[in-house]
């Protein structure tokens, strides 16, 4: 009887600390892009769009970074460590969950 029990609870046990870990707990990621907005997304790559993504932020819209490569767009859930930087072209370090980024630091590039 010990010899089946005692695996199934470490079997158990395995499975259930793997079962903690948070999806995504890859570490943080670092991705390039341009501040924007999402009503404006691609169109707002540049910095004379700056005023407009304000208004945008105004009426509702999420800021968003447009990633370099892909154009795809990411919401930043925590848009105070970007305010100022509307337009620019930055690296942000921080975790992807799913088309959500939380921005732990910013470097403009």
């Amino acid at each position: 009887m010990r010899k089946v029990l005692f695996p199934l609870v470490v079997l158990s046990l395995l499975l259930f600390l793997v079962g903690l870990v948070p999806a995504g707990a890859d570490g943080p990621t670092t991705v390039s892009g341009y501040i924007s907005d999402s009503i404006c997304g691609v169109k707002g790559t540049t910095q004379s769009h700056a005023d407009c993504m304000k208004k945008c932020i105004d009426k509702g819209a999420d800021t968003v970074i447009v990633v370099d490569n892909t154009q795809q767009l990411l919401t930043i859930d925590n848009p105070d460590m970007v305010k100022g930087h509307e337009g620019h072209r930055v690296l942000l370090t921080g975790d992807v969950r799913g088309a959500v980024l939380h921005v732990y630091s910013l470097r403009i590039i």
